[in-house]
Parts: structure tokens; sequence; C-alpha cells
């Protein structure tokens, strides 16, 4: 090692070694709470709203959403923020619509910010017709006191909870947040992630459950539908107590398709390297096909057709009713 490097590596050290003296020496100051480095100001908001609505249309891009119910006879919303990213709220044509206001300016991006801003939104009634809501990374959460006819939500690392049950449609499209859907009926329940996992517990869903994700697992637990369609790459796809009075339709690359006490009447899964394993709860015409996998399934010849195709995953499947 050349005596050049030998300096600048003493150097390097130095410098390091100093600039840690000296962060702990900040930290200290401030009993090493660190939300004071935070260079962005938050404060907390109230806005009022008047009028009558049965509508909610939200659009933010880092708030995390909660709703509670109040016995008052408006609508509030509570916002811890920031005080140059505000929002706005107000009832539109029976629509309540809540905005983002945003008055940075370009340098204020760059920034130390620590804080998490949050809205509560209490609402007076318990049932609305629609539920509109897009956002960037803020979690979201919908708890059973309410009742919707459709729920749309679009995010993209946003962690969503929902346990309002929903009449009609719910639909939930994220990138790599989690989907938890909890205790609810629904009319028909379209789930979307990229790498996020998705659960469905306690959840009686009149028309199909259609879930479509990439390298996130799929957990149903609990489920009845019309038909349940599940499109995956590697993440892996549970059913457990799980019954449709139509279809089973599962396609996966390189996961693998988990069946626990589930059935169907007629089950079609397509794998490539996923290995296909459980236990259905009645007798199938068992179509099976495998290059290099191995088979195992029952012998009967009565039923509703299931259709198991690999490539080099494994199959094993058991009746138990």
């Amino acid at each position: 090692m050349s005596k050049t490097v030998k300096i600048w590596l003493i150097t390097a050290a130095v410098l390091v070694t100093l600039g840690l003296i000296l962060f702990a020496g900040v930290m200290a100051n401030y009993d090493w709470n660190f939300s004071k480095l935070s260079t962005v100001t938050y404060v907390t908001n109230t806005y009022e709203t008047t009028g009558e609505f049965d509508k909610i249309s939200i659009n933010v891009d880092t708030t995390e959403i909660e709703f509670v119910p109040t016995e008052d006879e408006s609508c509030s919303i509570v916002c811890f923020e920031a005080e140059k990213v505000k929002h706005s709220a107000a009832v539109q044509n029976g629509t309540l619509v809540i905005d983002t206001t945003d008055t940075r300016k370009w340098y204020d991006h760059i920034c130390i910010s620590i804080g998490t801003p949050k809205m509560t939104v209490y609402l007076p009634r318990n049932e609305y017709a629609s539920l509109f809501i897009e956002t960037d990374t803020g979690d979201i959460n919908i708890p059973k006191d309410f009742t919707f006819e459709e729920i749309e939500i679009d995010g993209d690392t946003s962690d969503v909870g929902c346990f309002a049950s929903v009449s009609n449609v719910l639909e939930i499209e994220l990138s790599t947040g989690d989907i938890n859907v909890d205790s609810i009926t629904a009319g028909r329940v379209n789930l979307t992630t990229t790498t996020g996992e998705i659960t469905v517990n306690n959840v009686t869903a009149k028309n199909d459950i259609d879930i479509e994700t990439d390298t996130g697992t799929v957990r149903l637990t609990n489920v009845s539908c019309a038909d349940f369609v599940a499109e995956s790459d590697t993440g892996t796809i549970t059913l457990k107590n799980a019954v449709a009075t139509g279809s089973f339709s599962v396609e996966n690359d390189t996961g693998d398709v988990r069946f626990e006490n589930s059935d169907a009447a007629q089950i079609s899964v397509k794998t490539s390297t996923g290995d296909v394993t459980g236990t259905l709860l009645s007798e199938k015409v068992f179509i099976t096909e495998t290059s290099t996998g191995r088979i195992s399934v029952p012998k009967t010849t009565s039923g509703g057709k299931c259709e198991i195709t690999t490539s080099t995953g494994d199959i094993k499947i058991d009746v138990t009713p």
C-alpha cells in the first residue's frame, strides 16, 4: 500500500470519527430525540365541513388515513400535517372531497422529515355510497363501523386494512403495500399488488374474488364466493376453509399452491415449478399433468373436474369430506 493511500485512509478515518463525535454531541444535547433533527414543521389542524354527502373522495401523498365514527351531525377532519403541505376539505355535489394543498418551493423538498402525517376523518353516518382514495405511501384503515356500496383504493407502498363491508365492489390496487381484508361481506372483491402480501379472512363474497400479485404471498381463510381467480409469479397461494360455488382458477409460476379443507365445483391450477398440494372437501375427476414432478391424487371418478398442470412441481391432493 502506497504512502499516499495510507494518508487518505487515515484522513478518512479521522473525519468519520470526528463526524461521529459531533453527531453524538448534538444528539446528547437533544436528549437523543431524533425528531428534533427534522427540518419540517408539523402542525395539527381541524377542517370542518357543512352539507350532506354520501360519497367520499380523498387524494393525498404520504398521509396515513383513519376513519372514526362520531355522534356529531357534521364531519370533521383532524390532520397532523406539514406546515407547507396542508389539506383541504369541502362538500361538492354530495361528495366529501379531501385534497392536498402543497405550497412548497423546490428547495423545500431538500429536507429532513421525521414526522408521519396523519389524517383522522370523523364521519357522522355509518353508511355511504362510495369511498375513493388515491395515495402514495400513507397507510389506510377502514373500520367495521362503516358500510359502503363501493370502495376503490389506489396506492403505492401503502398498507391497507379494510374491515368495512361493501355491497357492490371492493377494489384495492397497490404496488408494494400489504392488503388485509377481514370479517366483511362484499359483492365482488378485486385485490392487486406487486410485492405486497394479500390476506383475506372471514369474507363472504356474493360474486367473484379476483386476486393478482407478482411476488407477494396470498392467503385466504374462511372465505366463500362464487368464483375465485388468482394469478401470481413467485408468491405462495394458500386457501384454507375456502369454498366457491363455481370455480377455483389459479395460475402461479414458481410459487406453490396449497389447499386446506377447501373446495369448488370446478378447479383449475397451473404452475411451472410450484408444487400443488392439500386437501379438498369432495371427490373430483382429476386430470393431472407434470413433466418431472411426482403425482399423488385419489382415483375418484365422480364429482367436478379438477385439472392440475405443472412442469417440475409435485402434485399431491387428498379428499377429506
